[in-house]
């Protein structure tokens, strides 16, 4: 048949009588499954959703329940947040402030307060427990929070007990205005570490493949050169160009932690271009948001000396920075910072500038044990901690600035206390350094100390005989490391030139009675803190850093040395940890970056 031409019906035949029985019966089983299913449904819709009576059928007489909704499930009662008993802090008879401290005074905006004239803080500044301090996940400033608890952050996941892979990144040097030289990562010098969230990372000046990836870590680590340097977690890569600010940064800087982009970070010596000073910058994009400290020195410190090695907190809730200065003096600046990530702007505009300062009795009368702060300052509810160059343990009422009581810590104190609870009473941890010609010019006992933080008062003290030398002093340069979970009991603190003039020993004693539980020896001392790492299963491990130039993997409990690895360079500087990833920069040249596995 041609293509295109549809077959004619005209010519089908007829069905056959037996097919069109079959096909009558088929279409009347259909019709009874059907009215069978839809029966079903019927009953079942209305005997879950039953038809309800009009209103004019409801007995009045007869409660109508057919809108009361069942009893609710019971929410279980969220877990509260720990609330510390209220601390209230005084002296007895052996720590009365006027047994070591002549005077205090106050200025508030450039004007000293009159002899009486009580002050009092406009906001109340109040910091708690140390997971309360930073909403930034990272190490944002030196130990990690306002109690100094640690500088590592997170678990690292453990299997060989071994350093890995490493990665490292050149760093340089620079020349101060009397002619000495400068370089790499000095005391304490602890690196920054920060997971910026995506939004936060549009607006910085960050390298396009920094801004995109999904997760970045970064090391911010102000250095010795005059540079500011900012470096993959992972890989040692530059996330963004390397900041020049031409100043000695030996201490540790902190970031914001409210997560705002800025970085507060102090010199630590005269440079061609001026004073040393603190230094607010813009993450945002490096410039200059706010100065303070040279004209402090001469204007209203009693000590003419501009250095900042100390590491300042910020209380989110007031938006206060507190920092403390070789110079004598606390700070306590109302920074009135804005931040609008939108707009990708932040600025700070401060708006009460508070200075503290005191005489002690023993500078007063040797012109020795000089004012001032190098060890960075606790914060603890309403009370500042500050252990001082002359040889004073204080605590200051943040609301009043009056001294609540002092400790006589002996010596100049470079080391950085820690602060840790006993059925939520808190003791102090420190110890001190060894001043050259202070108290002898060759050895002299150095205390560790256990401290009550309510009164002052001693609880232990153990002494190490120790060497010294000019400038390069012996004794606690490093500052205490408190065990937790695992290595609870235990606190760790390195001691320089002990046993040897030349020789350090890393400490681990028992926090009830100071007694050692382990001791490590090495030819050189150290003035690096010990950084306490915790792996998957809670097992507590240091790494220790000496300036013979080796890193140490060591069992916190025991002592045992797991790992070590030669990094070429002179170590003062503290590392930090994030995650299985150890920073840290030594005097030499170069910041290391290196796996735990």
């Amino acid at each position: 048949m041609p293509r295109g031409k549809k077959r004619s019906n005209n010519n089908a035949k007829p069905a056959s009588t037996g097919r069109l029985i079959a096909q009558g019966a088929m279409f009347v089983l259909l019709c009874l499954v059907l009215l069978f299913v839809v029966y079903k449904n019927a009953t079942y819709e209305g005997a879950e959703h039953p038809v309800p009576e009009t209103p004019g059928a409801v007995d009045p007489d007869v409660p109508d329940t057919s809108a009361e909704p069942s009893a609710p499930a019971e929410t279980p009662e969220p877990t509260p947040e720990p609330t510390p008993e209220p601390f209230e802090p005084h002296a007895v008879d052996s720590t009365e402030p006027s047994k070591y401290i002549s005077y205090t005074d106050i200025n508030v905006d450039g004007t000293t307060l009159a002899d009486g004239e009580a002050y009092e803080d406009d906001t109340g500044i109040y910091l708690g427990y140390a997971e309360e301090y930073s909403q930034l996940p990272g190490v944002v400033t030196f130990r990690g929070d306002n109690l100094r608890s640690g500088s590592s952050y997170g678990t690292a996941n453990i299997t060989n007990r071994q350093f890995g892979a490493h990665w490292t990144h050149a760093t340089g040097s620079i020349m101060g205005r009397d002619g000495a030289y400068w370089s790499g990562n000095g005391w304490t010098g602890q690196p920054l570490i920060a997971e910026w969230p995506y939004e936060t990372r549009q607006v910085m000046n960050l390298h396009d493949w920094a801004k995109q990836q999904e997760t970045l870590v970064e090391v911010i680590y102000p250095s010795m050169d005059g540079y500011v340097y900012f470096l993959e977690l992972e890989t040692g890569k530059e996330t963004r160009d390397p900041l020049y600010t031409g100043w000695v940064y030996k201490g540790t800087g902190t970031l914001d932690p409210r997560g705002y982009p800025l970085l507060y970070v102090g010199g630590g010596y005269e440079m061609s271009q001026g004073e040393s000073r603190v230094t607010v910058y813009s993450l945002i994009d490096g410039s200059v948001l706010y100065e303070f400290g040279p004209s402090d020195s001469y204007n209203f410190a009693l000590r003419p000396w501009a250095k900042f090695d100390a590491a300042p907190l910020i209380d989110a809730d007031t938006d206060k920075l507190i920092w403390a200065g070789e110079n004598g003096l606390l700070y306590i600046i109302t920074l009135g910072t804005e931040y609008d990530e939108e707009a990708g702007a932040v600025s700070v505009n401060p708006s009460r500038v508070v200075k503290w300062r005191y005489e002690s009795l023993r500078h007063q009368s040797t012109g020795k044990y000089w004012l001032g702060f190098e060890a960075s300052p606790i914060v603890w509810q309403g009370y500042v901690f500050l252990a001082d160059n002359g040889g004073h343990l204080m605590c200051l009422d943040l609301d009043t600035l009056e001294l609540v009581w002092v400790q006589d810590i002996v010596d100049d104190s470079n080391c950085t206390p820690v602060i840790d609870f006993e059925d939520g009473h808190p003791y102090l941890y420190l110890s001190t350094s060894f001043h050259y010609g202070w108290r002898s010019w060759t050895t002299a006992e150095i205390p560790v100390w256990k401290i009550d933080a309510e009164t002052g008062e001693i609880v232990w003290q153990v002494d190490y005989t120790c060497y010294t030398a000019d400038v390069l002093s012996g004794g606690a340069q490093s500052s205490m490391a408190l065990g937790t979970g695992e290595l609870d009991g235990l606190v760790y603190l390195s001691m320089a030139r002990y046993p040897t003039g030349e020789g350090g020993t890393l400490l681990a004693l028992d926090k009830e009675t100071g007694e050692e539980v382990w001791t490590m020896n090495t030819q050189v001392y150290s003035w690096s803190t010990p950084t306490i790492v915790y792996d998957q299963d809670g097992k507590g491990y240091i790494v220790y850093c000496t300036l013979g130039q080796y890193m140490y993997l060591l069992d916190g409990l025991t002592g045992e040395q797991y790992d070590a690895i030669n990094c070429s360079g002179k170590f003062e500087a503290t590392p930090a940890v994030y995650n299985n990833w150890i920073v840290v920069g030594h005097r030499n040249g170069a910041i290391w970056g290196v796996e735990l596995t």
